[in-house]
């Protein structure tokens, strides 16, 4: 899942060696993916609306669905 998000992420930065997934597991199960991009590129990363991250969100939600974890997808502010 880390892959992925960051794959995804790259495609769509202007910086792509910024981009860095840290993932890791919380006490209930859950993970945590916390994606870090350069300053310039949160705005796209993020997208009009939050509309960006939300499908970002969803699609790394589908991939975990296989292992039936539930993921959250953070994007860190630096």
């Amino acid at each position: 899942m880390e892959d992925l998000l960051a794959y995804l992420a790259r495609a769509l930065v202007d910086d792509p060696d910024a981009v860095e997934v840290e993932g890791f597991e919380e006490d209930d199960g859950t993970i945590v993916l916390e994606l870090r991009v350069a300053p310039e590129d949160t705005g796209k990363v993020i997208g009009r609306g939050g509309r960006t991250i939300a499908a970002l969100r969803t699609i790394v939600k589908a991939s975990s669905v296989k292992e039936s974890r539930r993921v959250l997808v953070d994007v860190i502010d630096d």
